[in-house]
């Protein structure tokens, strides 16, 4: 299976990057795709190892003004023309996506792909990773938009949520 992840570039500390690591290592293991922005910086970097050390595979879409950060060891490296397009082509190589902690980036990637379900513009399944409790307020809010009405499809066949990896992956195996 492709799996798109958007996550975080930053250094972030151990409650962040053990998760990480554990889900990627997952991947590689299940025989999985690792589909992601394709940076070696930070949590990018982290799920990409633990990928590769488990024997999966890497496919990074960048971009031009990010080239620099890119993993020298990837399966494949796409260099999109822009974010946007970027996105576009994330969606497109993925059977399923899976958001682990991140910063407007990963929320505005997360938020466009959860829109286009909405539309019924793609069917593949979204997930968050919820380490350490970190979308528990993203949470909070998505589950007032649907009892209040503000969500034409109920919330459950938009985004499921999952606290670990080996979560994740039992329910991307149900679904796709």
């Amino acid at each position: 299976m492709n799996i798109c992840v958007f996550l975080s570039a930053a250094d972030l500390d151990e409650r962040y990057t053990r998760p990480a690591r554990e889900f990627g290592e997952l991947l590689g293991k299940g025989g999985h795709t690792l589909v992601w922005g394709g940076s070696d910086t930070g949590l990018m970097k982290v799920v990409a190892d633990g990928v590769r050390g488990s024997g999966g595979k890497l496919v990074g879409i960048s971009v031009e003004i990010l080239r620099e950060l890119a993993r020298p060891d990837t399966d494949e490296l796409v260099i999109a023309k822009d974010l946007a397009a970027r996105k576009a082509l994330l969606l497109a190589r993925a059977d399923a996506i899976v958001v682990l902690a991140g910063g407007l980036g990963t929320l505005d990637e997360a938020t466009e792909v959860l829109e286009l379900r909405k539309h019924g513009l793609h069917d593949k399944p979204v997930v968050l990773l919820n380490t350490a409790g970190f979308y528990d307020g993203l949470i909070t809010q998505l589950r007032r938009m649907d009892e209040e009405g503000f969500l034409p499809v109920p919330l459950g066949d938009l985004v499921h949520v999952a606290d670990d990896g080996a979560g994740v992956l039992a329910y991307l195996e149900r679904a796709v």
